[in-house]
């Protein structure tokens, strides 16, 4: 049976949960972060539509970054570098409507849409992206 590998990092070690403040006049409980460059600590958000059958190189990101699928499908392979250049590292990791996945800074990796996609792309500070 193939075992799907486990998201590559949880909520509580995402850099994407942190920095959070309290605002004055709200109710207890609730903290937010803002978004980056009105606040230097803050994310990056983007609203995302891919087709069925398009697709990112293997790619990297300066920050930590999270990913909610609303509709659709996709798959993300990780990589490795190897000595003959980057080597899959495990299984393609699928999300559906619904999922939630996280990637740490730095770590290499393309993804696949499926299906057509409506994402919510939150990144840790200013969005970037290498291309590998």
């Amino acid at each position: 049976m193939n075992k799907q590998p486990q998201k590559e990092i949880s909520p509580d070690e995402s850099a994407v949960w942190k920095n959070h403040v309290t605002v004055p006049d709200t109710p207890e409980g609730f903290t937010v972060r803002s978004t980056y460059p009105e606040n230097v600590n803050g994310v990056e958000v983007m609203l995302e539509q891919w087709q069925a059958g398009s697709a990112e190189p293997p790619h990297s990101h300066p920050g930590d970054d999270m990913t909610v699928v609303v509709d659709g499908k996709m798959a993300i392979q990780f990589f490795t570098r190897g000595n003959d250049g980057l080597l899959a590292d495990g299984e393609p990791l699928v999300l559906n409507k619904g999922d939630t996945g996280y990637i740490r800074a730095g770590r290499i990796h393309d993804a696949r849409y499926i299906e057509t996609c409506k994402l919510v792309y939150v990144h840790d500070k200013a969005f970037g992206f290498t291309a590998e």
